[in-house]
């Protein structure tokens, strides 16, 4: 007995565990919504590339795009031409997109468009490669430019730590335009490009290189925009990035690195007049129908293996089907811990079935004239003394003629309510009535109805939870929980203490 109990503890503990690990892995690694009703945002950037042809020879367009290995998921990234040829090539950690043609003359536009979630950017390569230079150089400076140099590097090192707080300290100082060095090396130039190049030339003093990153900023309400200078150094073990303006560290979560290094966002041969232009937007989009997109982008292919892999037609009958062991366990509950007596377990979960047709209030209406009426034809067809088989015969034929009554009686009186009637399982229904009858042979007429009136709250109760959206979601999407369902089940199948209901039963012995 010991090693059964043990055994169905370690069986309730391991289906439990391996449904909530199903579900976790879903939730917290494929990041699966959890509402149904749960949005995105959805970001669009379109780049506008414009220039005139020469028609002096072969055309040739050369821009940076997103190295899409940052926290964003792209779902679609298209380029758009008119009888232009199109390659992507990698370098140096960016992406760069090349349009070229034979011949080409007069106006020209080119078109890039992105398309990403930060969702499920799913990506396992980090936004920069874990690597990068420490050392470079000191820039060659002489006379008042070197004073003034050295005047500022000088307090900077006094005031910090590492190269996180250098660098911080760097941005401070060349941020006071009203000392006197820093007007000397901004020479009238307070650009951010400038200042980025001053901020450079002081940093190669203490022998700390940095790299120049041109970012996008996620923002509605911002609808154009031009790249964004930062800078980044390697600290021997991440890039750190600064805002070479305000000396924000840190990338914030809005902004997209577009590329990185000293080289320009557009190259251009075979034309001239040359201008680039960015636009974004965003919308919301469902975060399940995302997923989905976004899973046919990724290697996982989760949702191809999911629910959500069968035909939509094979949905909806799975969504139903789902839930019955959810109105299983309620049903347990009800008879095994609160102490309800129901007509079996299946059979309150059967009438919730077919309540989602007739709806709450008519389906108890039409369930409960039915089975009176049943009850009825049964209490006289015993007076017949016929035997058990012949009688069901009787009584199943008897519910399909009043269903058929019911429904053609509510069709003429317009209440298309009773039409559902139809849906009602008759054989369900027949076996009610024959047992509601043996009951009341056996037991009496008090406890035939107190079955029958447990049985019908059973199933509304039933009803109510199994055509909760939320839930029907819930399940049907992470059908892990049917796991930690049938372990509840299994700790529910050793309950042998007192049901609710007889605790009030024997209140009164208790206080003797």
């Amino acid at each position: 007995m010991r090693s059964l109990n043990l055994h169905l503890k370690v069986l309730t503990g391991l289906l439990a565990s391996l449904g909530l690990g199903i579900t976790l892995y879903q939730i917290l690694v494929l990041g699966i919504p959890l509402r149904e009703d749960e949005t995105d945002d959805l970001w669009n950037i379109d780049t506008r590339i414009e220039f005139v042809a020469t028609g002096k020879g072969p055309v040739k367009v050369q821009m940076y795009v997103p190295p899409l290995n940052q926290n964003f998921a792209s779902l679609n990234e298209s380029f758009i031409s008119n009888s232009y040829g199109v390659s992507v090539s990698r370098n140096e950690g960016n992406r760069r997109v090349t349009w070229s043609a034979r011949r080409a003359r007069g106006q020209q536009t080119l078109y890039y468009r992105l398309t990403m979630t930060r969702r499920y950017h799913g990506s396992s390569e980090p936004l920069s490669p874990a690597s990068g230079p420490v050392f470079r150089e000191a820039v060659p400076l002489r006379g008042v430019e070197k004073a003034a140099a050295e005047a500022l590097v000088q307090p900077a090192r006094q005031h910090s730590a590492d190269v996180e707080t250098l660098i911080s300290e760097v941005i401070r100082l060349t941020s006071n335009t009203a000392d006197e060095n820093v007007r000397l090396l901004l020479n009238g130039d307070t650009s951010t490009s400038n200042r980025v190049n001053i901020i450079e030339t002081l940093l190669s003093l203490a022998h700390v290189p940095i790299e120049r990153v041109f970012t996008l900023r996620l923002a509605s309400g911002q609808p154009q925009q031009v790249p964004e200078l930062w800078i980044r150094s390697f600290n021997g073990r991440n890039w750190l990035y600064f805002n070479p303006l305000s000396g924000e560290q840190g990338l914030p979560a809005d902004r997209l690195v577009w590329w990185h290094g000293d080289h320009p966002l557009l190259g251009i041969e075979g034309g001239k007049e040359a201008s680039v232009r960015f636009t974004l937007n965003n919308s919301e989009i469902n975060a399940i129908r995302l997923a989905q997109l976004t899973d046919q982008n990724s290697n996982a292919r989760f949702f191809e293996y999911s629910l959500y892999g069968l035909p939509l037609e094979t949905q909806q009958t799975y969504q139903i089907m789902i839930m019955i062991p959810v109105g299983v366990l309620l049903i347990l509950i009800l008879r095994n811990v609160i102490g309800i007596q129901t007509l079996g377990t299946f059979t309150p979960v059967l009438i919730a079935m077919a309540f989602r047709e007739t709806r709450l209030l008519s389906g108890i209406l039409l369930f409960s004239l039915i089975t009176a009426m049943g009850l009825s034809l049964r209490s006289y067809l015993e007076h017949l003394k016929l035997q058990m088989l012949p009688r069901l015969s009787v009584v199943l034929t008897f519910v399909v003629i009043l269903i058929a009554a019911i429904s053609l009686l509510s069709h003429k009186l317009g209440l298309e309510s009773g039409l559902s009637v139809s849906l009602f399982p008759m054989v369900i229904l027949t076996m009610t009535i024959e047992r509601l009858s043996v009951t009341w042979e056996e037991r009496g007429g008090s406890q035939a109805f107190r079955i029958a009136l447990g049985t019908l709250f059973s199933g509304s109760l039933a009803y109510l939870l199994m055509n909760i959206p939320p839930l029907v979601y819930f399940i049907f999407t992470f059908p892990g929980t049917l796991l930690v369902m049938v372990s509840l089940m299994l700790a529910l199948g050793r309950y042998r203490g007192y049901r609710l209901t007889e605790l009030l039963r024997f209140k009164a012995l208790v206080k003797e």
